[in-house]
């Protein structure tokens, strides 16, 4: 029984997220709208699961809600400090950099969050992974120190990540 669960539904978490986000994308909560989510739900991550050979096993989901909550978070001061930034700095005094982040992350998933996190933050974009996937070439808006940016990259979200996909 557990074997024909895992064939037909691969990703029970994917799953489980796609029919609530299509749910509150269609804004009607109704008997049909959730059970049409399902079967999205479930033919999606099984209609492409052959693309995910190795998919990340114990991902702690006690600690993916916490740093989704510091990525929320993160990007609201983030939308304000940017803000500012445009609002007070003028153009000429911009300190734009690119930051070389080495990554001790090896999991494709967890190196897309990563970058994904980056760029969802206003002031900073993910643009490049090198060819091993060992470092994570990112750009910032303005700062005067580009390692401390490069350091809190790497403490505040993939140490968390760290934890997350182990």
């Amino acid at each position: 029984m557990s074997r024909l669960f895992n064939r037909l539904v691969p990703h029970p978490v994917l799953t489980l997220l796609l029919a609530v986000v299509w749910t509150m994308l269609q804004n009607d909560v109704s008997a049909g709208m959730v059970v049409f989510g399902i079967i999205l739900g479930i033919v999606i991550p099984w209609g492409t699961s052959i693309w995910w050979p190795d998919t990340p096993k114990g991902v702690r989901v006690g600690k993916l809600i916490s740093y989704t909550l510091l990525v929320i978070w993160d990007i609201v001061v983030a939308n304000i400090q940017v803000a500012w930034i445009v609002l007070t700095v003028p153009n000429s005094k911009l300190k734009p950099a690119w930051i070389v982040v080495p990554l001790e992350l090896r999991q494709p998933e967890a190196i897309t969050v990563l970058a994904g996190t980056i760029t969802l933050t206003p002031g900073t974009v993910s643009s490049d992974l090198s060819d091993e996937g060992h470092s994570l070439l990112v750009h910032v808006l303005h700062t005067d120190d580009p390692d401390s940016v490069r350091d809190e990259i790497k403490t505040r979200y993939e140490r968390r990540l760290k934890e997350i996909f182990s």
